[in-house]
């Protein structure tokens, strides 16, 4: 799978989730609007909505399902408190059943990121069987690619492509990203694009207009990472024509903040150290594990290493700086399969840094355009920055990992100089609005990954205690974006589509995680 979709926040190259009382109709369920009626989204507003059939997107790659697809674009204002303002349109694509007869409520999608590319994620989810029995839709959150405006930043795409040969921490490369941060902004304002407006609250309203648009009665929602703060946040503010929630890997709202990333990734770490430990082969093989980690963080922070390493993409060898901050972020990443991690930990303790050295150098390897980098940045800048200082930060990273040295320790894992991004960014706080629990008794299904090292299993706990008719699932072994990687989750998933208020979990209980590679000593 693109290693470019497991992330909240930013690339890892940079270092950057109970039955329906609505069931019965609703005044908006009722008489749903028919496609490029006007939808009136919420108190206060006044926002036209449509959906105009066309063309599907045409990726590099093609994506075999949507050469039957119904595709279009969903315009929607820019921001609905200026309803005479600016027109935006999100591309849509409806991907047909498989079923001869299918369940009459789709599915509908929501990506990770903020600003991850929705379309490449289509295979994934067929493969995954989300459109066996449904409709599929899957809609581009504004800004993203294939949308107008898309709000993709290369000046940001290259500075990541270079940062592979920079130290993680080091001033030459916060100026670096900063300098490609301001450029983009600069041009997208100048382009007349209102970066305050590409937020959860925005990006809430469209899935509700495309369901009204679309003329549909009800729908299932399914979102990953980031997508599941989203759904959260639909759920929250536009209950009406829910059947059920599906959330992987989740970020609630409540906790999603620079300071939370570090406790996520704690736990994944832990998690998979006690999995090393209960495998005798693999506790035989790597005993000292967390300590050969930790000693490691700080030599290499103390003594980078540079070297000359050929991508996994191919090409020419590239210029590469491993460090502490580099370590850390290449593992919350995933930019090591989690099966290979306690191999690659001993043979960098034995001075062999191969696997890390390759998985930074495949960030010099970065797709221009793809990435809605202004979406990422307003809505970690208006929703996940406020409200906590570099200080915060600095005090969570000692917490967490209290051997490591101080620079690595304030730094947010993925989202390194945020602090300062944002006051160049200049969005609006939003986290008074944004950082709400959400109640509801529609039924929510949460599937988690016990090695996730950015979306914290023990999240999903917390934000169950106010979804009244909820099912948790842990799968052991797998990291971010669970169903894709995982058989077991889709069956689950798939059954709880079915029968929302009793899913059958049953295969999650035989599960173990994927034995540890084991190198020879």
């Amino acid at each position: 799978m693109a290693q470019h979709r497991f992330h909240v926040g930013a690339p890892a190259a940079g270092a950057a989730l109970a039955l329906l009382t609505a069931l019965a109709p609703t005044q908006a369920d009722a008489a749903p609007s028919p496609p490029g009626s006007t939808h009136t989204p919420g108190p206060g507003t006044a926002a036209a909505s449509r959906f105009v059939p066309g063309p599907c997107p045409r990726p590099p790659e093609p994506i075999e399902a949507l050469a039957t697809a119904r595709c279009g674009v969903l315009e929607v204002p820019e921001d609905r408190e200026r309803p005479d303002g600016r027109t935006i349109r999100l591309a849509v694509a409806v991907i047909p059943p498989v079923s001869a007869k299918p369940a009459q409520d789709p599915v509908v999608f929501m990506s990770g990121g903020p600003g991850g590319e929705t379309f490449d994620d289509i295979p994934f989810l067929v493969s995954s069987g989300l459109n066996r029995d449904r409709e599929l839709i899957v809609m581009a959150q504004r800004g993203n690619l294939y949308d107008t405006p898309n709000l993709a930043c290369p000046e940001l795409d290259r500075f990541y492509a270079r940062s592979v040969g920079l130290p993680s921490y080091a001033p030459q490369t916060e100026r670096g990203m900063l300098d490609a941060v301001k450029q983009c902004r600069d041009r997208l304002a100048a382009d007349g694009t209102d970066l305050s407006a590409y937020n959860s609250a925005e990006n809430a309203a469209d899935f509700a207009d495309l369901r009204t648009a679309l003329g549909i009665k009800q729908w299932n929602v399914y979102g990953h990472s980031y997508g599941s703060n989203l759904a959260l946040t639909y759920l929250r503010l536009h209950p009406q024509g829910i059947r059920a929630v599906a959330l992987d890997s989740i970020a609630p709202a409540p906790y999603v903040s620079l300071p939370f990333a570090w406790a996520t990734a704690r736990e994944g770490l832990d998690n998979l150290y006690k999995a090393c430990a209960a495998e005798p082969r693999c506790k035989n093989r790597y005993p000292d594990l967390e300590r050969t980690l930790n000693e490691q963080v700080r030599k290499l922070q103390a003594r980078p290493l540079t070297l000359s390493v050929r991508p996994p993409q191919g090409g020419e060898p590239v210029k590469v700086v491993l460090d502490g901050g580099a370590l850390v972020n290449l593992l919350v990443a995933k930019a090591i399969p989690l099966k290979d991690v306690p191999a690659a930990i001993d043979e960098l303790g034995r001075g062999h840094p191969e696997r890390f050295a390759r998985a930074r150098a495949a960030g010099s390897v970065q797709v221009l355009g793809q990435t809605a980098h202004g979406l990422t940045q307003s809505v970690v800048c208006s929703e996940w920055v406020p409200d906590h200082s570099p200080s915060d930060v600095l005090k969570a990273g000692r917490q967490a990992f209290p051997q490591w040295p101080e620079p690595v320790q304030a730094q947010a894992p993925q989202l390194a100089f945020q602090d300062r991004l944002c006051r160049i960014w200049n969005v609006p706080d939003r986290t008074t609005g944004q950082r709400v629990a959400t109640t509801s008794s529609v039924p929510t299904l949460f599937i988690n990954g016990t090695f996730d090292m950015k979306t914290s299993p023990s999240w999903a706990k917390k934000a169950a205690g106010s979804l009244s008719r909820s099912t948790t699932v842990q799968v052991p072994g797998i990291g971010h974006w669970v169903v894709p990687q995982s058989p077991c989750a889709q069956k689950v998933l798939a059954s709880f589509l079915a029968r929302p208020t009793a899913p059958d979990t049953g295969c999650v209980a035989g599960l173990r995680w994927e034995p540890f590679t084991i190198t020879p000593k």
